[in-house]
């Protein structure tokens, strides 16, 4: 059977459409019709109900998933690894989300370029969602994430207890103003905190989805914003940025999020790398953290 097959399915079943799926795996919507008929000619059996909500799943459908991932697992296994460059025993794949690579998918390439030579690494940005499906579905080893959902089948395992503070660029200020608060979504249960911490704060001149862009602005022009601690812990230690006195902090956690049958074999050195990644990541936050003794010895 042709591995599209599988795949096209997989994607239908994500988002419950076959339009979405047909943008999603860029061919025509014509094209994914002509897979799921050739699917279920193949099987025997209908597969989905279409209707104007979209695309959902007859009891058929529903016991195929467990094999089309199987399937599509199997097969992405099979084909990184025989893409393993000579000298490498296997090939990691890590995937992180857009707000959470800097600085620990650095950190943890460097980390196993000395600990795991012997591994070929795959490091990729993206979307939370489509990473985790990813995951799931075998064509990621391993993802970071920020609150993933659980899934059947997957293992979530915490790395950091991540934290986003509010800086500025003004020694002194008390309360950020919304003409020069720079607003960096960090995504729903962020946006539901903020609300509630600075309503005042709802509408604002400046705002991005991507961390690095919103500090590089701030650092720039010059303002407030939330932004994760390690991040912004060098700007703080020279000066450039000030955090602001009495802010609340918002818990922002990165996850490690694998396959429950994995080979542990091959992923184990990666996850150690990302753990060590991670205690560095604290340690260094911790470094940065004055103590209450020289606090008041400065007094």
């Amino acid at each position: 059977m042709d591995i599209n097959l599988a795949r096209t399915f997989l994607e239908i079943v994500s988002c419950h459409s076959f339009a979405q799926a047909a943008d999603r795996l860029h061919v025509t919507q014509t094209a994914i019709s002509a897979r799921v008929k050739t699917l279920e000619d193949l099987l025997g059996r209908k597969l989905f109900v279409r209707n104007r909500a979209g695309a959902s799943l007859t009891s058929a459908g529903e016991q195929f998933v467990r094999h089309a991932m199987t399937m599509v697992q199997v097969w992405e296994r099979a084909r990184q690894q025989m893409a393993v460059p000579p000298g490498r025993r296997a090939l990691v794949t890590v995937g992180c989300e857009i707000s959470l690579w800097d600085p620990l998918m650095l950190d943890w390439l460097l980390g196993m370029r000395e600990s795991a030579s012997d591994l070929a690494l795959r490091a990729e940005v993206g979307v939370a969602e489509d990473l985790l499906e990813r995951v799931a579905n075998g064509t990621l080893d391993i993802v970071v994430a920020y609150a993933p959902r659980q899934r059947p089948g997957l293992r979530i395992e915490l790395l950091i207890e991540e934290k986003l503070v509010l800086v500025t660029t003004t020694r002194g200020s008390q309360a950020p103003q919304a003409a020069d608060y720079v607003y960096v979504d960090w995504g729903s249960e962020f946006a539901a905190q903020h609300s509630l911490a600075f309503p005042e704060l709802s509408s604002v001149g400046v705002s991005s989805s991507l961390g690095p862009l919103g500090l590089g602005y701030l650092l720039t022009v010059g303002g407030a914003g939330y932004f994760r601690q390690n991040v912004v812990r060098s700007h703080l230690k020279e000066g450039r940025l000030h955090r602001v006195p009495g802010a609340p902090e918002f818990l922002y956690p990165a996850y490690a999020v694998y396959a429950a049958d994995a080979d542990m074999a091959v992923l184990e050195p990666a996850l150690a790398g990302l753990r060590q990644a991670a205690k560095g990541a604290v340690g260094n936050q911790q470094a940065a953290r004055p103590s209450k003794t020289g606090n008041v010895g400065k007094a």
